[in-house]
């Protein structure tokens, strides 16, 4: 069974140990399950000059989780993004306003949620979308009370519809999901093995972090997630990895307790 272990509520998070997780306790021994929260680009569903396409990336996405859920009770929930079909910003260099573009955004998260439902299905892996956007005839609206019962079912839950919100991004979305599903961690996939000092695929001299406070992302100006979303998990105390996706069982391995990619928490961890 994997080692993570549920995170205690509280309104003040206290510091954790180790891997950035809470002591055990007789609940967690007789639960015996854990919930990350993994952040999706839309990159992995396609690059924005095909959309939409079987690229191989998610296809690694996928077999994981296939994996995991055949072996262990983890809960996953999945906060995914719409590079691969509008990004707010560049949007605006077309000449729409911040405010459509951003929920152009929105939209391109229910069609990408669609998409990785179905693969989910193909794979025969439960799945549920859920959106901060109401549109009745495709998913309900997110909920917590419900995203947790569908978590605690099985299902893979999709949240799609970012905040709901203009002006915040999928990475703030994925860090308030966070908080409200009471994450053990926030799994941040990406292209490359972890953070790094700078773009590793421009300068094969890059330094990477293999570990770092939320502070440090701040004052370094690292271009992990958004201010806010960093914000969120600092005040709430949730651990973020950032790994490559396409690494195989990279989440086993985090499940594990294995150092995989890049550890972000509210405090430094001895070596």
């Amino acid at each position: 069974m994997p080692k993570l272990l549920r995170r205690t509520t509280s309104t003040r998070p206290a510091a954790r140990p180790a891997l950035g997780l809470p002591k055990l306790t007789k609940r967690d021994k007789q639960r015996q399950t854990s919930r990350i929260l993994v952040k999706l680009s839309g990159e992995f569903l396609g690059n924005p000059k095909d959309k939409i396409s079987a690229n191989n990336p998610l296809n690694f996405f996928i077999s994981q989780i296939k994996d995991i859920k055949k072996n262990t009770q983890l809960e996953i929930a999945v906060v995914i993004g719409a590079g691969n079909i509008v990004r707010g910003l560049n949007a605006q260099k077309l000449g729409l306003d911040r405010y459509t573009s951003d929920y152009m955004g929105m939209i391109g998260t229910l069609i990408n949620a669609l998409h990785l439902k179905n693969i989910l299905r193909q794979n025969s892996i439960k799945s549920s979308i859920m959106s901060a956007l109401e549109i009745k005839n495709i998913c309900p609206l997110f909920y917590k009370e419900r995203a947790l019962k569908f978590l605690e079912r099985g299902d893979v839950v999709i949240l799609a519809g970012g905040t709901g919100n203009p002006y915040f991004s999928t990475d703030t979305a994925a860090a308030l999901r966070a908080v409200e599903l009471n994450v053990d961690i926030l799994l941040k996939a990406t292209k490359v093995d972890g953070v790094y000092d700078c773009d590793p695929m421009i300068n094969p001299k890059a330094k990477k972090f293999k570990q770092l406070t939320y502070q440090q992302v701040l004052e370094k100006n690292l271009k992990v997630m958004d201010l806010t979303a960093i914000s969120l998990c600092k005040e709430n105390n949730i651990p973020i990895i950032v790994c490559d996706i396409k690494n195989p069982h990279s989440i086993k391995k985090i499940l594990k307790g294995e150092k995989v990619g890049t550890l972000i928490t509210n405090s430094k961890i001895k070596s």
